[in-house]
């Protein structure tokens, strides 16, 4: 009966780990995401103005640009 037991609180140990492991991962996704969104934001938006031929303006901050027509 005890080994039984020690294989179940094994097994639940390894799952509260694996779960620490992930919100961590989490943690630092979004760190990440907030902190250079902008940035991300602005590049995105400047591949998709030269596909789409149009002008790219950078905004008044990060995070703000977007594309002109060329009329």
């Amino acid at each position: 009966m005890v080994i039984i037991m020690n294989n179940i609180n094994s097994k639940g140990q390894a799952l509260v780990e694996y779960v620490l492991i992930i919100a961590l991962v989490a943690v630092v996704i979004i760190g990440v995401i907030t902190t250079f969104g902008g940035v991300l934001k602005d590049k995105i938006t400047e591949v998709s103005c030269s596909i789409s031929g149009q002008t790219y303006d950078p905004g008044e901050g990060t995070g703000n640009g977007f594309c002109q027509s060329g009329d």
